[in-house]
């Protein structure tokens, strides 16, 4: 506020002299500007004073001398207009800064103060530093969650914006695990804190935010640098014209037009402003140094669990022995697996309650460690565990299954489910690909990333199928932490290299690295603390994102220096020329000032690099579609059964015959209203010529696929059909199985953006 009052005083000292300058009171009007450039002079010496106390020369020490200087030679009006200069240098700076900083101050001011604590004796206000683990508390409808917790009501509506940068407000249902920070967008509900309010996300991010706000960026250290030279620049130039001329009032003007302020405000501006930019997209940047760091990273290596997959086992696929079936084997084991809390258990059941099958409730349940599951399920005694656990139990392995031995060593890890001393189904479990990650790491190539690596502690084959799938240029796998701090320091030696990660083990790479950047929203404060850079908003393409604001950032602070510099050295060789009178070189600075600090300013607004598309309305029927992909990956599963029932007998008939009734009801009118409402408002967003042309060809060929097996069904219906069609019935069914997979995978990628914003 001191400096917008320092303005307006210096502002109305100027404008009483100019009136009296009209009256032709002229000494009153040098009088007037002295008096008002004084004050400045001496706010401006106690500035370089404490410059000079810490260590550096203060840059304004040109301002400074060019006020003294004009009231000396008499240049009162001079003087006054430099010191109007300088006082709105400070005030625009205050006005820059605020604008660049105002998503960091968005943060600070979303914090929680209060929280309405539910006890004995009923409802009570409470300061939110006083919340402990397991408080109940009620979320009344605009206030912002306190605590980390977990969502007690059946449903609560929330803005995650601060947090994540979408605007769109989400659902949560019972038993979410809600983050402080977000605003109750909705009905009042009820939450169990599981953390204080000091311990949760939102006081982390705060933590953060007010380090990075308080950092003196690099470049802006490298501007006073620059600008050390550029005093002694001035120097010369308004000595030289002094001495060469013996016209002091061209020394005056060179110094007046000489004053560095693009060089001492724009770069921290900018850099500044993208650290807001940054912010507002769930990406905390540590300070400009980060940020500058950031801009010039050209390797980026990724941990796997957690980073590039989600962390959790899926389901991946199903065996069970034919006179099973594979959906009742997975029912089975999702009966007995309710009785465990285990990653893989949760995941049994998710899948079996997603494709509605009815779970029966285990007795007897035993649960041995790092082994499996014993219990009994409607009178049958099940066991359900790992090789290992099996094994122990002396259960004999089917020779049906046999194969799938080896895919456990592929895929990640197989459950085994057996009964009567026998196995008699096998999960496949593995830990899949983030839907964003691939998109993420396309961004990175294209904004000159030259080499993505993975340095995992997970097996070779495991993190070896993720790094294909990415095309990433190397895996390395089974990393301890020192192997994985030792890969940084070997990449670092080649390029500036930045960490991802998620996790304890991952938190001294971090450091280790020129930036590391945490997952903050889902990983561990070890790592959150070790990064220069998290991520609060769980997702990996937030990284691309963020290498875009910084490089973009950057750009700008050495384009707002280049052009305020080039334009202030122009104006001092005309200066020193005798073209450029000192009054009218102060009004050409203070000119150069604000374009230079405008031209800072933009880094606020999102680049090319950066822009993403828009959220598609909701008519549009994105989550109707998403929603109904559940439905069409069950139904893979049944036409595998089908391609491989079909044999020299027309048994597998009637199964075939209601396939295609799904297909006909089902899968063809999705894709008709993909292509009518969805894929029309995607392309939109996307841009490009014809974005979601690939898809479209897909459902050209599932159609096409569908009409053979409809017509080869005819002919298998008719008397002695069946031998003829067989064949060509089975190829088509696979065939069908594998592209209906593909185009679902491609699709949900292709909307991965949308769907993440939604």
């Amino acid at each position: 506020m001191h400096r917008y009052l320092l303005l307006l005083c210096v502002l109305a000292g100027l404008l009483a002299g100019a009136a009296l300058a009209l009256q032709g009171e002229a000494l009153a009007a040098r009088i007037v500007w002295s008096v008002v450039a004084l004050p400045v002079a001496a706010h401006v010496a106690l500035g370089v004073a404490r410059a000079l106390l810490g260590g550096r020369l203060g840059v304004d020490i040109i301002a400074l001398a060019a006020i003294l200087v004009a009231v000396a030679l008499d240049e009162a009006a001079a003087a006054a207009l430099i010191a109007l200069m300088v006082a709105g240098g400070e005030a625009l700076e205050a006005w820059a800064e605020g604008r660049a900083t105002r998503a960091l101050h968005d943060l600070m001011a979303r914090a929680p103060r209060t929280a309405a604590r539910l006890g004995p004796d009923g409802l009570e206000e409470i300061p939110a530093d006083a919340i402990r683990p397991g408080d109940m508390l009620l979320v009344r409808p605009g206030e912002t969650v306190a605590a980390d917790g977990e969502l007690r009501d059946a449903v609560a509506t929330l803005d995650e914006s601060v947090l994540t940068g979408e605007p769109l407000p989400v659902q949560m249902a019972l038993g979410a695990a809600l983050r402080s920070g977000a605003m109750n967008a909705g009905g009042a509900f009820r939450m169990c804190a599981a953390t204080g309010a000091e311990a949760s996300t939102y006081a982390a991010i705060l933590r953060l935010t007010r380090a990075a706000a308080q950092s003196r960026p690099p470049l802006a250290r490298l501007a006073d640098q620059w600008a050390l030279g550029f005093v002694l620049l001035t120097a010369l130039l308004a000595g030289g014209a002094w001495l060469l001329t013996g016209d002091a009032v061209r020394a005056l003007a060179v110094l007046v037009v000489a004053t560095p302020c693009p060089l001492i405000l724009a770069a921290p501006i900018a850099l500044v402003a993208g650290i807001g930019r940054a912010a507002r997209r769930g990406v905390v940047v540590k300070g400009g140094g980060a940020l500058e760091r950031l801009a010039r990273i050209r390797t980026v290596l990724f941990d796997k669990t957690g980073t590039l997959t989600p962390g959790r086992p899926q389901l991946a696929a199903t065996e069970a022995i034919p006179a099973l079936g594979r959906q009742e084997a997975l029912r089975l084991a999702a009966s007995l697996a309710q009785g465990s809390t285990h990653p893989v258990s949760a995941a049994l059941v998710a899948v079996a309650r997603a494709r509605g099958l009815k779970l029966a409730a285990p007795t007897e349940v035993e649960e041995r460690p790092g082994g499996g599951l014993l219990g009994l399920v409607e009178g049958q005694h099940l066991s359900l565990g790992s090789q290992g656990f099996m094994e122990a139990l002396g259960v004999a392995r089917t020779e049906q299954l046999g194969a799938l031995a080896s895919v456990s060593v592929a895929a990640g890890s197989v459950a085994w489910l057996a009964a009567g001393g026998a196995t008699i189904a096998a999960f496949v479990m593995a830990d899949g690909l983030r839907p964003e990650a691939p998109r993420a790491v396309r961004r990175l190539r294209a904004l000159g990333i030259g080499r993505l690596v993975m340095v995992s502690g997970d097996r070779a084959v495991a993190a070896a199928s993720i790094g294909a799938a990415l095309r990433l240029d190397a895996v390395l796998a089974e990393c301890t932490p020192a192997e994985k701090i030792a890969v940084v320091q070997r990449e670092q030696a080649l390029a500036p290299t930045a960490m991802v990660g998620d996790g304890v083990n991952d938190a001294p790479a971090l450091a280790a690295a020129d930036v590391g950047i945490a997952m903050g929203a889902q990983g561990t404060a070890a790592a959150a603390e070790a990064g220069d850079v998290v991520l609060v908003v769980d997702r990996l393409d937030r990284v691309a994102e963020a290498v875009a604001i910084a490089r973009r950032s950057r750009r700008i602070a050495f384009g707002a220096i280049a052009l305020g510099m080039g334009l202030s050295g122009l104006a001092m060789l005309a200066a020193a020329a005798g073209e450029l009178p000192p009054l009218a070189g102060a009004l050409l600075q203070e000119a150069i000032d604000v374009g230079a600090i405008l031209f800072a300013l933009t880094a606020l607004r999102p680049g090319a690099d950066e822009r993403n598309p828009g959220a598609v309305p909701a008519d549009a029927g994105l989550s109707e579609r998403l929603a109904e992909h559940a439905g069409l990956k069950r139904l893979l599963e049944r036409l595998r059964e089908a391609g491989e029932a079909v044999d020299g007998s027309p048994a597998a008939l009637p199964a075939i015959q209601a396939l295609e009734k799904e297909m006909l009801s089902a899968l063809l009118p999705h894709q008709r209203e993909e292509e009518r409402l969805l894929y029309p408002e995607a392309a939109r967003q996307l841009g490009g010529q014809d974005p979601m042309a690939a898809l479209v060809r897909m459902h050209t060929g599932i159609e096409a696929l569908v009409g053979r097996i409809s017509a080869l069904l005819v002919i298998a219906g008719r008397e002695g059909g069946w031998a003829q069609a067989a064949p060509e019935l089975r190829r088509s069914l696979f065939a069908l199985e594998a592209l209906l997979a593909l185009h679902l995978s491609a699709e949900e990628e292709a909307l991965a953006e949308f769907s993440l914003q939604a």
